[in-house]
């Protein structure tokens, strides 16, 4: 199964281009901190990601430079031939979906998720948490 998921925070702001059918491809770096650091190495890991259509509008829309985000997606690797005639192997991220990860209050501060009162409603409540309807445990199917 190929399946990646990544925090990170944008290394600088997404750079989307558009085909001449329409379609999106938007292209950014993330810099994902790594678990163990060793010392005197690198503290980080900056990732390539690339997403097309609605993803890559969403990104291009929401995101720029030093805010955090999540990407799930898949690895693809591939190759070409540079000027020089030498070929160069890639490695990106494919990000398929993407999340949120600061609240609104940190928006404020210069980074963050701002609702887009046109289609995108926040779905957490006033308190930071998502209102959970009474009685969905009878609608669960498992216990």
């Amino acid at each position: 199964m190929n399946c990646v998921q990544l925090m990170g925070r944008m290394v600088a702001d997404p750079e989307i281009r558009y085909s001449d059918g329409g379609s999106s491809v938007a292209r950014f770096r993330l810099a994902v901190d790594r678990q163990y650091k060793r010392d005197g190495g690198d503290t980080a890991d900056f990732i390539s990601c690339v997403a097309f259509g609605k993803t890559a509008e969403g990104i291009e829309k929401y995101f720029h430079k030093g805010q955090r985000i999540i990407v799930t997606g898949r690895i693809q690797t591939g190759s070409y031939t540079n000027k020089d005639g030498q070929k160069v192997y890639t490695t990106d991220v494919i990000a398929e979906h993407w999340e949120f990860t600061e609240s609104k209050n940190s928006s404020d501060n210069g980074g963050g998720f701002q609702p887009d009162p046109e289609g995108f409603p926040d779905p957490m409540g006033e308190e930071g948490f998502m209102n959970i309807p009474d009685g969905i445990d009878e609608e669960l199917p498992f216990n």
